[in-house]
């Protein structure tokens, strides 16, 4: 009997020990998000948002990373510097190493030197400011530079609509993005001979009027009206517009391109140009699965900001996976650097910028249609 006693506590000691290993080895990797889940810009976070759950939960229904359990641990930074930092604070003090986000340049610039006093990361699908460009830092992201789309826009519109005066209205609640695209355009367009005949800055906010604006914006007689905006004061200046100009020609930057502007701006859509990442003609069985699953996951169109937080999951996934004991993320990003995407390579160079292949898209039918 004796024996038999000391044979239980053994083997219950064996089991507990067995039970802890099994334990220890189920420590989740746990990954951060942040982006602006309430207010004007939420589709743009809440996008970004699912497509990164949505990649997490299918490597979880492939058996997670190395048998470890993946969690997305999301933060709402209100698309407010402060409660961005404060967010941010709460993901490096539970040792998050790796945050997905943000999803608007004017946060990223607020909380980027928090980010570089830790040991964390910043992924980010959709930050273009070019104010973050060539910079060895902890902010890292998937998607080019303002440089790149504004100047595609710019010669687009000038070498294929013969478009030769612009007059721009952009959004300076979003600065470090909106001026950096201004910037660029007005580089990439007056190289080409083109010219910028007004420039018209507004804060975007609940109280803004933006009949007085489109009324300047027209009676510059421009070829075109270029807004730099997000989707929601895209859509209503461009209804604006055609009320008094039907056939004014309109680009928009990539902020606005969402399914949400079409949605609002109606009829008032068509026709609008914008250079982005996104091929939404894409007939590829990967990127047809992945449509296929987000619809069936969130009841809605992922739109540029669900593909890219679907892309930067990926990478943040792959780069756990292939991670050596005591190896910095950062440095296993830089050392790969190129990742697949769902539509194409992701080319990260050594500041942690990436190169990405951008189309031009113009809007038909409710639509864009890639025409670039």
């Amino acid at each position: 009997m004796r024996r038999f006693m000391r044979f239980m506590g053994l083997a219950q000691c064996v089991a507990a020990v067995a039970l802890l290993a099994a334990c220890q080895k189920a420590e989740p990797v746990r990954i951060g998000f942040v982006g602006g889940l309430s207010g004007k810009v939420a589709d743009l976070g809440v996008a970004g948002r699912n497509g990164a759950q949505l990649a997490v939960e299918q490597r979880m229904a492939s058996g997670g990373i190395n048998g470890r359990p993946v969690e997305l641990v999301v933060r709402d930074d209100e698309q407010n510097p402060e409660k961005a930092k404060q967010v941010v604070a709460e993901l490096i003090g539970q040792n998050i190493e790796l945050i997905i986000g943000p999803m608007t340049s004017s946060i990223a610039m607020a909380v980027v030197p928090q980010i570089n006093a830790s040991r964390s990361i910043l992924l980010s699908p959709t930050v273009t400011t070019t104010d973050l460009a060539g910079k060895d830092d902890n902010f890292l992201r998937i998607i080019s530079s303002t440089r790149d789309y504004a100047t595609k826009s710019a010669r687009y519109q000038y070498e294929k609509l013969g478009t030769r005066t612009v007059a721009v209205i952009y959004d300076t609640g979003n600065k470090a993005y909106s001026e950096s695209w201004l910037n660029d355009f007005r580089s990439a367009f007056e190289g080409f001979g083109g010219r910028l005949v007004l420039v018209k800055p507004f804060q975007s906010g609940k109280d803004t009027v933006f009949q007085p604006l489109v009324e300047e914006l027209l009676a510059a007689k421009s070829d075109g009206v270029l807004i730099i905006s997000n989707a929601v004061d895209s859509a209503l200046i461009c209804q604006l517009i055609r009320k008094q100009a039907s056939g004014k020609r309109i680009a928009m930057s990539e902020w606005a391109s969402t399914e949400r502007f079409m949605e609002l701006a109606g009829a008032a859509s068509e026709g609008v140009t914008v250079s982005q990442f996104l091929d939404r003609n894409d007939t590829s069985p990967r990127y047809r699965e992945f449509l296929a699953a987000y619809r069936a996951r969130f009841k809605q169109e992922p739109g540029f900001a669900g593909v890219a937080g679907y892309d930067a999951a990926l990478v943040a996934l792959e780069v756990f996976s292939h991670r050596r004991e005591g190896q910095n993320l950062k440095d296993v990003i830089i050392g790969k650097k190129t990742f697949q995407g769902l539509q194409q390579p992701l080319n990260i160079d050594r500041f942690g910028d990436a190169d990405r292949r951008s189309f031009v898209t113009t809007i038909r039918n409710n639509t864009y249609v890639t025409v670039e």
